[in-house]
């Protein structure tokens, strides 16, 4: 039986990514979604200078001070020995899309509304990367999916 995913619902998902050795999307949103993570869970296979090399764990989205698209903030970097595990349980939300209608620094609640509004389709993302293609690790990614379309 298919899950419900119509408008008011909220699902509980997991997603496994094996051997990652580049830029992944862990969570890529959709409008009038609020993504809230509850854990990341990061196994390190193999890395190309142990000692250096690092995951990164990054948002692509709306900058509120800026005004811009696009922008990436790091959620956290770390350098993990091989068969180490890692696990990311601060929990943390995002919209789905980006606003419209704003431009430069959030000044007022209409376009504090604006941001929640989620007004574009500009898909804003939950992405994972290395920092040498011969690095090499397993991810898993629980979060709750609201959708308030």
């Amino acid at each position: 039986m298919a899950i419900d995913r119509s408008a008011g619902t909220e699902i509980i998902r997991s997603v496994n990514f094996m051997d990652l050795d580049g830029a992944q999307d862990l969570i890529i949103g959709e409008q009038h979604h609020i993504y809230t993570v509850l854990s990341i869970v990061v196994h390190c296979i193999a890395l190309n200078t142990p000692a250096t090399d690092v995951f990164i764990v990054y948002f692509v989205g709306w900058d509120a001070h800026g005004g811009q698209s696009a922008q990436t903030t790091t959620v956290c970097k770390q350098n993990i020995a091989v068969n180490e595990t890692f696990v990311w349980n601060d929990k943390f939300s995002f919209n789905g899309c980006e606003p419209t209608g704003i431009s430069g620094i959030l000044n007022t609640t209409g376009e504090q509304d604006a941001i929640a509004d989620q007004g574009s389709t500009t898909a804003q993302k939950l992405t994972f990367d290395v920092s040498h293609a011969a690095d090499n690790y397993s991810v898993r990614v629980t979060y709750i999916d609201q959708n308030n379309s």
